[in-house]
């Protein structure tokens, strides 16, 4: 199995084409005194378009992600992972898998990255960072049909295995915690899981405490009002890939409503918490390779594989670290319920923060993965 360098390409053509769309785009009515919550907002999408067409600069943000090393990486014959590689110079650097879900990317962690393999503070734990890009997202391959997260699973255990390291340390949010969970489950070389969501499930999820029974609640409503994007990636991802793969003013709004909707509002903000420069990064990552579709394709996988349930009678059982953000889509249960199915060693309840904890609270997420490490000493 091969590893090649790797920079992130720019295609003039693909992004005059996405240029053309967002300019020819025509704005359409929405239901008066509407924010966010009957799906994206107009005012801000006229805003982002206006940055869009005369701020941005994809070719900039390149260059900026070229700053760090990246590779290629054959995971199976004929099928290569992209991953950000960022070797400590520390001789007790540990390697470390960090990985993103959906609608994320590396981004997700480009303001930390640098800091987990060099940290400011001698005494914090050190890492080699490996940050892989989805299968079917980004840069990496797209597989020939749709796979799981268990597949992918496999697939980054793997990745670490060709890289050159024989044990690691797992991070993970959104996807990247459901197929945390696989890997604390089933790899021999992964040493702790640290995970800001509760992904993989365990397989007895009855409430039994009054605690319980109120998460269950929140999580029935939950998936009542938000996840009606799953059902549709997870049954019919291909007829929204004929009308996503044609607009890119479609793309940001699909994008940018998850955004807002899964982050934490609470300090007052009404439109996703991060600048327009930002969002669009993230939105161009989809869009200049062309993988909104294939990225999608993950939970069409996931509904092959079964779900996201660990099997009956088993438990993960390398240690687990938890970081609980309270306004998190995949907020974690009470303790006694997520003890069920994991083998937790650290526990902490964030003061704020959502679910994309890389990019709302980087330093609440860093402090914790270096707390956890520390702790465990692994």
């Amino acid at each position: 199995m091969s590893v090649t360098p790797f920079e992130i390409p720019v295609n003039p053509d693909e992004l005059a084409w996405i240029r053309r769309r967002v300019e020819e785009f025509r704005f359409f009515e929405e239901p008066e005194g509407h924010r966010w919550e009957h799906g994206a907002n107009r005012a801000y999408m006229e805003r982002l378009r206006e940055h869009w067409l005369t701020s941005h600069d994809w070719a900039a943000t390149v260059d900026r992600l070229n700053g760090f090393p990246h590779v290629r990486v054959e995971v199976e014959p004929g099928f290569r992972l992209h991953a950000l590689h960022l070797k400590s110079s520390r001789a007790d650097a540990r390697p470390l898998l960090i990985a993103h879900g959906w609608p994320g990317s590396i981004i997700e962690f480009e303001t930390i990255y640098r800091r987990l393999a060099e940290p400011e503070d001698p005494s914090a734990p050190a890492f080699h960072v490996v940050a892989p890009s989805l299968p079917g997202y980004a840069w990496s391959d797209r597989p020939k049909s749709p796979i799981g997260p268990r597949a992918v699973a496999k697939l980054y255990d793997r990745l670490m295995a060709v890289l050159g390291y024989d044990r690691f340390i797992y991070q993970g949010g959104d996807w990247g915690c459901v197929i945390g969970g696989w890997i604390g489950l089933e790899s021999a070389a992964v040493q702790a899981i640290h995970l800001n969501g509760y992904g993989l499930r365990s397989a007895d999820m009855t409430p039994r405490t009054d605690d319980e029974k109120r998460w269950m609640q929140w999580a029935l409503q939950i998936r009542a009002t938000e996840t009606a994007y799953l059902q549709l990636q997870a049954t019919k991802p291909q007829s929204l890939g004929f009308a996503m793969m044609d607009s890119p003013m479609g793309v940001a709004a699909w994008l940018a409503e998850k955004y807002c909707g899964w982050s934490d509002l609470s300090t007052g903000h009404v439109d996703p918490p991060f600048g327009l420069d930002t969002m669009l990064d993230t939105i161009m990552v989809y869009l200049s390779t062309r993988s909104f579709l294939s990225a999608t394709w993950l939970y069409r996988g996931m509904f092959l594989e079964g779900g996201f349930s660990i099997p009956e009678g088993r438990r993960i059982e390398v240690p687990t670290g938890v970081a609980a953000f309270p306004h998190d889509l995949l907020a974690f249960p009470p303790r006694s319920m997520v003890e069920r199915g994991y083998h937790v060693v650290h526990w902490t309840d964030m003061p704020h923060g959502g679910h994309f904890a890389g990019l709302e609270e980087p330093d609440l997420l860093l402090a914790d993965l270096r707390a956890f490490v520390k702790s465990t000493q692994v």
